[in-house]
């Protein structure tokens, strides 16, 4: 499954069901809903809300692996952003995802008191 299959499938599953509807049902707004629907990129908040309401893995959406598919979703905004370099928005998403890891790993210890890492 890939992003743009993201639109078919919320088209498919609002049916004839009016935008403004299945907008508030899913917790957005409905110029938002038609956008996606239309092949628009949604946010991150918004590309959660619509899995969530789809029922379908993220990861899945995304086309990740297993191993990837425990990166944090911020790399996708992170890529978006006009700012921010190809490079240097790959850099950050695997700072992310190291810390990511070290934080499952220190939980998976029961080391989960935050502020004594400082």
């Amino acid at each position: 499954m890939s992003l743009l299959r993201l639109s078919n499938l919320l088209r498919e599953r609002r049916g004839g069901r009016g935008v403004r509807d299945v907008a508030t049902e899913i917790g957005v707004s409905p110029a938002t809903l038609s956008r996606v629907e239309t092949g628009k990129l949604p946010d991150l908040l918004t590309f959660r809300k619509l899995c969530a309401w789809l029922k379908v893995d993220p990861a899945e959406i995304l086309e990740m692996s297993e191993e990837s598919a425990s990166a944090p979703m911020a790399a996708v905004h992170l890529r978006a952003d006009v700012l921010l370099t190809p490079e240097a928005a790959n850099d950050l998403a695997q700072l992310i995802l190291i810390a990511q890891r070290e934080l499952a790993r220190r939980l998976r210890e029961q080391r989960s008191d935050v502020s004594s890492w400082f």
